[in-house]
């Protein structure tokens, strides 16, 4: 019964004040500046396909540019690699004030994010990830909006990865 009236709520909440990505709250460019300069792309790349879009079309070995915002989890980062995931930014998350602590998890769409996810992982000339945690590395944080730039990674079960060499920090996010 806890759990229908939690749910009852979430959506109330959801219909009254809505899941939008136009009031992020403290998305964008963290205050840490960035240690990785080499890995941030100066101006947006071109032609950039959406991650549920790109799930759909791409294939191991791929040269990709995908858009997504970072989130998909309560802890969308890897803890000592500049890796994360993001989701398509058509997929709403949910405002704070709708009692979602960490909006960038999306538990107002969970199903929505299960085929509009992928995983980002930033890597050196020699292809290895990179040892340093993605929020100092890049100067990125929970919502950021970002274009990647890398190489597209299938698993067994058509999960997709991006081996980024290049991350483009949106800064009207």
């Amino acid at each position: 019964m806890k759990t229908f009236a939690n749910l009852t709520l979430i959506t109330l909440c959801a219909v009254v004040f809505g899941c939008s990505s136009s009031d992020t709250p403290d998305a964008g460019v963290s205050s840490t500046k960035p240690t990785g300069t080499q890995y941030l792309a100066a101006t947006e790349p071109a032609n950039a396909t959406p991650v549920g879009d790109a799930r759909q079309q791409s294939k191991d070995g791929d040269a990709v540019t995908l858009l997504g915002r970072i989130g998909g989890s309560a802890e969308p980062f890897v803890g000592g690699l500049a890796a994360f995931t993001i989701v398509d930014p058509k997929v709403e998350w949910c405002p704070p004030e709708c009692g979602c602590p960490t909006p960038w998890d999306y538990c107002c769409t969970p199903n929505e994010v299960l085929e509009s996810i992928a995983t980002v992982k930033v890597v050196d000339d020699q292809g290895k990830p990179v040892a340093e945690h993605a929020k100092q590395l890049l100067g990125v944080k929970e919502l950021s909006l970002v274009v990647v730039e890398g190489t597209a990674q299938r698993d067994d079960q058509g999960n997709l990865s991006v081996l980024a060499k290049k991350v483009f920090i949106r800064p009207d996010n």
